[in-house]
């Protein structure tokens, strides 16, 4: 699922505290990722953006469903075949997809990553497939019938042809792993943007937090408001600019899982969180689960901050957003 965040600020600062900060955008798990370092010196920041860049290569190569090789990739052959062992990593961050099933009624899958693609968001749609087709498109999908087995350290998909995919999470696990590491050898302060899946920490050389800019997804030439970050996770999900209307109803790229049709309803979704992984998981349920189920969801949830506007732009925050956190 593509993400759509977030204009960053941020100034090249020398001065009293002898540090700068330095930037490096490169293209990793099909995405690109900008991560930027604050260091006593460009060298020293350049080999800090190097091992986050490996960093983010070896995550790559344990999730990517793209890569034969992956340990993802020989789950997704062997379905209905055989459980296949794996790192605890794998097993760790697959469980906690499931828990984000579990906790969305299914809004959230990452066994989607076996749905038929037939939606298209081209232009080329002029009706929507027909509910035999929606119907029969959905059918290998089912997070119930993900296996694992932590004492054998393997995953089983139960049926021929199931998948599954790390699509919707697994930039945001990476950009969370790489803020893990740069903090482990003693990197103050950054920020890993994995294609808008975005983690901070620290300060900026001059003392002042980060700060980003969300897009307002009715007029994107404008910032919706700016929001100070330091030490948080921020990802929106949104429909805006890939939909296609028919009949006078958008319907968004975004599928829900459980049915096969597009979500419909909100334009965008934006969660502030502790982990970059959380706030995908969910911003990208609740752009299928709506605005009703979405804010209920945020209700039982109170750690994270969510921001959802509907599809006419009238805006819509979870109870605990603070407006006077805004910067404008």
């Amino acid at each position: 699922m593509k993400k759509y965040l977030l204009i960053l600020f941020f100034f090249q600062f020398v001065g009293s505290t002898a540090q700068i900060t330095q930037s490096s955008a490169v293209t990793l798990m099909g995405s690109r990722f900008d991560i930027t370092i604050v260091a006593k010196d460009i060298p020293t920041a350049e080999a800090y953006i190097d091992s986050s860049v490996a960093e983010i290569s070896r995550i790559e190569n344990l999730i990517s469903d793209w890569i034969p090789e992956s340990q993802l990739s020989q789950v997704n052959k062997f379905a209905g075949i055989k459980p296949v062992k794996v790192d605890a990593e794998l097993i760790a961050l697959t469980e906690r997809a499931i828990h984000f099933s579990e906790m969305t009624d299914g809004a959230f899958d990452i066994s989607f990553a076996a749905a038929d693609k037939i939606w298209k968001f081209d232009g080329s749609m002029t009706e929507l497939p027909s509910p035999v087709a929606i119907s029969e498109s959905v059918k290998k999908i089912g997070y119930k019938n993900i296996i694992i087995n932590k004492d054998e350290s393997t995953i089983f998909l139960k049926f021929p042809g199931m998948k599954i995919g790390f699509g919707a999470t697994g930039k945001g696990y990476a950009a969370d792993k790489t803020k893990e590491l740069m903090i482990s050898k003693g990197v103050q302060a950054g920020i890993i943007n994995a294609s808008g899946d975005l983690n901070t920490w620290g300060k900026q050389p001059d003392g002042s937090n980060w700060i980003i800019g969300i897009t307002n997804p009715i007029k994107e030439d404008d910032l919706f408001a700016a929001y100070e970050l330091s030490g948080t996770a921020v990802v929106t999900s949104g429909n805006y600019q890939k939909f296609i209307m028919i009949d006078n109803k958008r319907y968004a790229h975004i599928i829900d899982p459980r049915t096969g049709y597009p979500s419909s309803g909100l334009s965008s979704v934006t969660i502030f969180a502790d982990s970059a992984e959380k706030a995908n998981g969910f911003s990208t349920a609740i752009m299928v689960l709506g605005k009703k189920a979405g804010l209920k969801l945020l209700k039982k949830n109170p750690d994270l901050k969510g921001i959802l506007i509907d599809d006419t732009g009238k805006i819509f925050y979870s109870k605990k957003f603070n407006m006077k956190e805004y910067k404008f």
